[in-house]
């Protein structure tokens, strides 16, 4: 299945809020289509629930099907909790990190400026949205008149509250550094993780 391009306010109403989708919020309370309004009384089979889980991990992050089978099958194979470790690898992919220090207003408006060649790792020019980022490694932006334009405006103009415990940032050089790997406490993103490694059992 390709990454979705469609209307966003349409997937927030299905799934809830995703700060990694968009940051407009919708007037509408039901969900979308002919039969929104009687949605809600419906009851939810489990299958239902985690398909829902799993569709906010996707649109969140903006990844394609494939993607999130290889990161689940990765975080299977790991030590430690499959669902926590999910979501650090989804986490430290460059184009969220760039979205978590707030250079960027959403997932998507990063991985289009990590792809355009406006940020570097340490001092090492990336345009891979989904170049696994470490701890001690530096995020800054490309030392162009455009590129600095263009992070200076977008940090003008958000607010994307605290910073995440395991981020730094100099706003002044834009530059940022990952201190140490994300803390389950420090992801925006409401979901239950284990439900969406529980959608994937029976499939990796």
């Amino acid at each position: 299945m390709a990454r979705y391009r469609g209307p966003r306010l349409r997937i927030v109403r299905r799934l809830g809020e995703l700060p990694g989708l968009t940051r407009k919020t919708s007037r509408k309370e039901n969900p979308p289509g002919q039969h929104g309004s009687s949605a809600q009384t419906k009851k939810i089979s489990q299958y239902s629930i985690r398909l829902r889980e799993k569709q906010k991990l996707r649109y969140n992050y903006g990844i394609s099907e494939k993607q999130l089978i290889n990161y689940v099958k990765k975080s299977r194979k790991s030590k430690g909790s499959s669902g926590e470790i999910l979501l650090q690898l989804l986490e430290m992919r460059l184009d969220n990190i760039v979205f978590r220090m707030g250079m960027a207003p959403t997932v998507l408006a990063a991985r289009q400026m990590v792809n355009h060649g406006h940020i570097c790792v340490n001092d090492q020019l990336v345009d891979i949205p989904s170049y696994q980022c470490k701890p001690n490694d530096t995020i800054t932006v490309r030392a162009r008149k455009a590129s600095r334009k263009m992070v200076e405006s977008s940090m003008e103009t958000l607010a994307n509250g605290p910073l995440p415990e395991h981020l730094a940032l100099n706003t002044s050089n834009l530059a940022g550094e990952i201190k140490s790997l994300v803390q389950r406490n420090w992801i925006s993103l409401k979901i239950n993780e284990l439900l969406v490694v529980e959608y994937y059992s029976r499939k990796v």
